[in-house]
């Protein structure tokens, strides 16, 4: 009866649309063919869907002024205009009918249409801008007319960035610039779209900044099939799409949880669950994806995943049919699976209040943006051994790496496609994309760097989705760069200059030729230039001739202090140069110098023919000397605009390598940046084995097992030596005990991220591992209950275990901590039992940790698990822990000494000891005499910490001479004091000075990390700084963070010790001088009293 209802409503509704077109098409004609009805009908039911979804989204408003107005909406158009209403007609030659048109091609985007110094909105789209934009109804809330909003010109980018964070598209309407005949309607066209993850670019090739990207927000689908969950996302910037298949419901969830999507689309399949009805998620599995989507909008959709999400998507963006979308799956064979959320949650991959970031301490803090994306969907999504593999032999060559290493320019591969597709790339965007190519060229060409390119070529292809040649990307960045070179005008070129002229404000011709100058290269716009220049030489003559000797008929014919003043001035607004006259009436003044220009003066008028104020004049000849020469800047300006949308249009066909060259730099930077970090925090690199042995063998063989040797929790600095450290040997299952605070949920945590981080490839915080290639790593810590979805944190705790059992291998890593703690001890304990004992049959490596003790009593058909405990020792009459990983079992909890820490009353605790003495005393009086036993029970503390020891194109040759002029100074000098001291018995043996170059754009390899290091820069001015540091990467920041020094060199080269650092510092800020060398910083040697001496040249050993 419900159905049977709904469906009486809709059509009730589809009705009023459809008669409501009908009598709309009979005003104009009382004859109407049935084949017209019928056409309008097709019509009404297309639209019919789209006026509903925007039906929904205008109940879901909640602000009293958006209320007001939805009660003005029609939804009988796409537009949800009442015809009835004042400024309400949509006949044809309107404005509101020519928006019609429009919105039909893009009937789920709010539409803002260009209306002189407004992007204006009606209906739907109005309430939509007055909801989430913020902005308030034109004329108020008068209920006689229809909902109308907008934004001014200059808040466009505001506004398209409210609605696009609320999940919404929009689409651009702008007019025809220039001038219109009388009485006509401006032309209009679509200039572009906004979307979720995809800005609004129109007009900004003409424009002298850049413009960030967001991070693409892709539609996703999810569906179900014979192999698990299966999710599908598209991107319809970069019009590729990629499905995974084969995922477990926890999988998913991290994915859908990790991703910023645009569009939820959810597959008919995920209705037919195990318990067979169609209300999926109510019973057991499902429920967990049910949660997650439950509390997000989203779309039910049928047919083939693939075809029919593609599909959408063209609907959803109002794509052409023939628009292709390529397939960047790559195959996820032999690859580990996909993190499960409990576990990336757990061990901080995706950020959780109160549990360390693993991405933190992965990188340094000033790694931000694309490289870090990319290391977290590295660890969400193990990769496959061999990719593994290449990660870490790319990243221990890095660890060695001694030249000095590219800036790694990212750029997002969304805004290279987009901007070269819509041809809207400017001169900024191309120097970052001859950045690139450039980076990748000069990798290509260090003998050092070569080989990590060629390593970055497979990781880059499994990011990407291409497979590209390595000679081909060579050849191509270098045909990309030169063409660049060849078009664009890059920094240091000064053959560019505004013009500038005597007597006419500076900043008229700065304003009207920085838009288009300093952006091509002056060979290809040489007609342009001298047209501009003989155009503004015209204007000076014109204004000199017209305006000069007013002023000094002026200035001679009045008091210093009172009287009219005259003076040239630039009206920025009309952008023109103008006479100015204050207290002037160009009729009074005649029969002096000057009263021939007097009388040709004549009020200045705007480009509307409107006079501009009483003091404005100007003449018939500057006005046409402006005239002309705003003319010749309007073509050298689409002169350049056009060559600069060529240079998109030739760059688009390399679109793929491109993208290519760029994600390559982001997975480098990403590395280098891991590897610096690593060598800092004394991380190491594990050995990576596979595994070999068949599912049928019962235990794993040495080699295959787990050990990691000096493990410290991965949240630890071990270089500032706070960290205890284990080690685990692990060929099987442990059965973990051990008191509370004793360390288990660490030990499993950082075991836990040590062996991700050993399968992506990545340095681990120990002193050294062997670690499998594990096909999944799954850690349960603990749960909480879910009231919303009706479950204790034991159902939840149950649900987890379930999928950690069902997707474990004799290949996986399972770690549990404190296994079945939401329920009663008997039962609990029991169930947790069989856990044990199926976790042992499938031969899994792994740690189960508990708290419920009575579990040794039981008769646990196990072969393979072995007791382990977290060790205690007995201070001062006190049990405490020592957390270190020891054999055997530990029953003692610390509960009572917990609890006491954490402030419960003591009345509570005593009362509390009494009924354990009573309930247990037998079991108490074993525990103690167990206690006093070190040997049974706790291993010493180990280990002792280490403490970690901390050009331009005119001048490029000049700055080359002198570059090898200091490096050769240099390295006499300071050779000669290491030659000298090392006779004097002052150093063990003799270093060599390998001065190692810095250029500009470039950073110290991860090498000289921790290392003391002497350097000098050569600043842009030619004048030289020397310092020294062990923190050189640190420092060549801070130094290019000050003014004119972002593109300054160093030369550096390490020394033994920061005492010895110190020595050569003042030896050389005490004798560069002398080689007639200017330093800036010659006062930090005065307080020194070494270098004060000449150093005589004759027979120096120079060593290179």
């Amino acid at each position: 009866m419900f159905i049977i209802s709904s469906y009486l409503n809709s059509f009730r509704q589809y009705e009023r649309i459809r008669c409501f077109k009908e009598r709309k098409l009979l005003k104009g004609t009382t004859k109407a063919t049935k084949k017209t009805k019928e056409l309008i009908s097709v019509l009404e039911e297309k639209d019919y869907s789209h006026i509903m979804w925007w039906k929904e989204r205008m109940q879901m408003c909640k602000k009293p002024s958006s209320i007001q107005l939805i009660k003005r909406l029609a939804y009988s158009n796409l537009l949800g205009v009442d015809v009835n209403l004042k400024s309400g007609s949509l006949k044809e030659g309107t404005l509101n009918w020519e928006i019609l048109q429009f919105k039909s091609r893009f009937p789920r985007e709010v539409l803002l249409c260009r209306v002189g110094d407004f992007y204006e909105a009606i209906g739907i789209d109005a309430c939509i801008l007055v909801e989430h934009a913020g902005l308030n109804p034109f004329g108020g809330l008068r209920s006689d007319s229809i909902p109308r909003a907008g934004c001014p010109v200059v808040n466009l980018r505001q506004t398209l960035d409210d609605l696009t964070r609320n999940g919404y598209s929009v689409c651009i309407v702008e007019e025809v610039q220039g001038p219109t005949q009388a009485r006509s309607r401006k032309s209009r066209f679509i200039s572009g779209h906004a979307h979720p993850g995809s800005p609004y670019v129109f007009g900004l090739v003409g424009d002298d900044h850049d413009l960030d990207f967001p991070e693409p927000m892709p539609v996703v689908g999810v569906s179900r099939s014979a192999k698990g969950y299966c999710i599908i996302s598209v991107l319809e910037t970069m019009k590729t799409y990629s499905a995974e298949d084969g995922l477990t419901e926890e999988a998913l969830v991290t994915k859908l949880r990790t991703c910023r999507y645009h569009h939820l689309l959810l597959h008919r399949s995920l209705k037919q669950n195990s318990s067979g009805t169609c209300r999926w998620g109510e019973f057991g599995e499902g429920g967990l994806l049910w949660g997650e989507c439950n509390t997000r909008h989203f779309e039910w959709f049928e047919g083939n995943p693939v075809d029919e999400l593609l599909f959408k998507v063209k609907e959803l963006y109002g794509l052409d049919d023939e628009v292709t979308f390529r397939n960047v799956t790559v195959a996820s064979e032999n690859r580990p699976r996909p993190l499960h959320l409990g576990t990336a949650t757990q061990i901080g991959a995706i950020s959780t209040e109160g549990i360390p970031c693993l991405l933190k301490v992965l990188l340094p803090p000033n790694c931000t943006g694309l490289p870090v994306l990319y290391v977290r969907d590295l660890l969400l999504n193990p990769p496959a051994y061999a990719i593994a593999s290449t990660i870490q032999a790319i990243c221990k060559l890095m660890s060695n790496v001694t030249c000095s290493i590219p800036e790694f320019t990212c750029v997002p591969s969304a805004k290279l496609v987009k901007l070269l597709e819509l041809r809207e790339a400017n001169h900024i965007e191309f120097c970052k994309i001859k950045s690139v190519v450039d980076e990748i060229l000069q990798m290509y060409r260090n003998s050092e760097l070569n080989d990590i390119l060629k390593l970055l070529m497979d990781p880059t292809w499994v990011a990407t989705g291409l497979k590209i040649d390595f000679e081909t990307l060579v050849n191509e960045c270098e045909w990309v760069s030169q063409r660049i070179g060849e078009m664009i005008s890059l920094d240091g070129e000064s053959d560019q200059k505004i013009s500038s002229y005597p007597d006419i404000p500076s900043d008229f011709f700065e304003e009207m030729e920085s838009s288009w100058k300093g952006r091509v290269k002056r060979i290809h716009l040489e007609e342009a230039f001298a047209d501009v220049e003989k155009a503004a030489e015209n204007l000076y003559l014109s204004v000199t001739e017209d305006f000069l000797p007013i002023i000094s008929r002026i200035k001679a014919s009045t008091a210093p202090l009172g009287g009219p003043k005259g003076e040239i001035l630039y009206a920025k607004e009309h952008g023109a140069v103008w006479f100015k006259g204050r207290r002037f009436v160009p009729s009074v003044w005649g029969g002096t110098h000057g009263e021939e220009q007097i009388k040709q003066l004549k009020p200045a008028i705007d480009s509307k023919g409107r006079k501009v104020g009483e003091e404005w004049f100007t003449t018939m000849k500057v006005e046409a000397a402006l005239a002309r020469y705003h003319e010749a800047g309007a073509k050298a300006k689409a002169r350049v605009l056009e060559l600069l949308r060529g240079l998109s249009a030739e760059l688009q066909a390399k679109i793929n390598i491109l993208v290519f060259a760029s994600m390559l730099l982001v997975i480098a930077k990403a590395l280098f940046a891991h590897v610096s970090e690593g060598r800092r925090r004394k991380w190491v690199f594990p050995t990576l084995t596979q595994f070999h042995r068949s599912e049928e063998l019962e235990q794993l063989d040495e080699a295959e097992g787990m050990k990691i040797t000096g493990l410290s929790p991965y949240w630890f600095d071990a270089a500032q030596g706070s960290a205890v450290q284990n080690t685990v040997d692990m060929q099987s299952l442990f059965l973990l005990t051990g008191p509370n605070g004793g360390g288990k949920s660490s030990l499993l945590r950082s075991i836990c991220a040590a062996a991700l981080l050993g399968i992506c490839g990545f340095m681990v915080p120990a002193e050294s591992a062997s670690i499998p290639n594990f096909d999944s790593i799954m850690l349960h810590v603990k749960s909480y209950d879910s009231p919303a979805d009706g479950k204790s944190s034991f159902q939840i705790e149950m649900s987890e275990i379930r999928s950690i059992i069902t997707g474990a291998t004799s290949r996986s890593l399972v770690l549990v901590d404190e296994i079945c703690r939401g329920t009663e001890t008997a039962k609990g304990t029991c169930i947790a039992g069989s856990i044990i004992e199926t976790l042992d049959t499938i031969s899994c490596l792994g740690i189960v940790s508990t708290h419920l003790h009575d579990i040794f009593t039981l008769p646990l058909a196990t072969k393979n698990t072995v007791n382990k405990a977290m060790g205690t020792e007995y201070i001062d009459g006190q049990t405490k822990p020592t957390w270190k990983l020891i054999d055997g079992i530990c029953k003692e909890s610390l509960a009572f000494e917990t609890a006491q820490r954490e402030g419960v009353p003591d009345k509570i605790i005593q009362r509390a000891e009494e009924l354990y003495l009573l309930a247990y005393s037998k079991d108490s009086v074993s525990r103690k005499k167990d206690a006093k036993d070190p040997n049974k029970i706790y291993g010493q503390l180990g280990g002792i910490q280490k403490k970690v020891i901390t050009p331009t194109f005119e001048s490029m040759d000049r700055m080359e001479i002198l570059r090898k002029e200091v490096e050769s100074a240099v390295t006499i000098i300071c050779q000669k004091k290491l030659i000298e001291l090392y006779k004097k018995k002052n150093i063990s043996e003799l270093a060599t000075v390998n001065c190692v170059l810095i250029a500009a754009r470039e950073q110290p390899p991860p090498s000289t990390i921790g290392a003391s290091s002497v350097y000098v820069i050569l600043r842009p001015d030619k004048k030289l700084y020397v310092g020294e540091t062990d923190d050189l990467e640190g420092r060549v920041r801070a130094h290019r963070l000050k003014e004119g020094m972002r593109s300054a060199s160093f030369l550096y080269f390490l020394v033994p010790g920061k005492s010895m650092a110190c020595e050569l510092e003042t030896l050389l800020i005490n004798q560069l001088p002398t080689r007639g060398f200017q330093l800036t910083n010659v006062a930090d040697g005065n307080h020194r009293n070494f270098g004060t001496s000449n150093l005589s040249l004759e027979s120096v050993i120079v060593h290179r």
